[in-house]
């Protein structure tokens, strides 16, 4: 550590004076502390794999909470990570949380990916290929007919409001003109409207 003799002897020099020897003995001890296996290696995660969870970010979404002193930390506004003990405010940096090295770290894994081999790759895109042959057997006709129905009958209706529209605006002109009748009778030019018509 520090020497305060070194220092003292010249007192116009305020640079730190360390002890080489004291931290070569130290050097030593450290080296033969490794040797003889003291010392702990590192420590050997998992490599990175897929979350077996879907990640819930819609159940508090428009929520009210009442908060107070007492509420305990889970349950405050925002995404609680129960791995890390932490609170996390918004969707966005509780996925980055998730993802991040901190958490990774704690759920016992590195950042490191395993790399997947040919055969892998090609099971892979065989349960794929699979998938998607299975959804397009399952898409029946029988329902397609019946989205078909409903899309007409939604069609309908829309073609119904109009014409209901188109009626009542008719209406309101044929009651427009009975007014202008009943002004012209009474001696006025027109209700509300200075503008002369051609």
């Amino acid at each position: 550590m520090f020497n305060f003799d070194l220092f003292q002897s010249s007192k116009n020099d305020f640079r730190r004076k360390w002890d080489k020897d004291e931290y070569e003995s130290l050097a030593q001890k450290r080296l033969v502390e490794e040797r003889d296996g003291k010392i702990a290696p590192p420590v050997k995660r998992e490599l990175l794999r897929h979350r077996d969870y879907k990640v819930d970010l819609e159940s508090k979404l428009g929520k009210t909470i009442v908060i107070t002193k007492t509420t305990p930390q889970a349950e405050m506004g925002g995404y609680y990570c129960n791995v890390c003990d932490c609170v996390v405010k918004d969707s966005i940096n509780f996925l980055d949380h998730i993802n991040g090295k901190k958490h990774q770290r704690n759920l016992g894994m590195s950042m490191r990916v395993e790399r997947s081999s040919l055969d892998q790759v090609k099971k892979r895109f065989e349960v794929n290929k699979k998938k998607l042959e299975e959804k397009q057997k399952e898409y029946d006709f029988e329902e397609r007919m019946k989205e078909l129905r409903e899309e007409e009958e939604k069609a309908k209706a829309y073609k119904k409001e109009k014409q209901k529209e188109r009626k009542r605006r008719a209406e309101d002109d044929v009651e427009l003109e009975e007014d202008d009748e009943m002004a012209a009778v009474m001696g006025f030019s027109g209700f509300g409207s200075s503008k002369k018509s051609h």
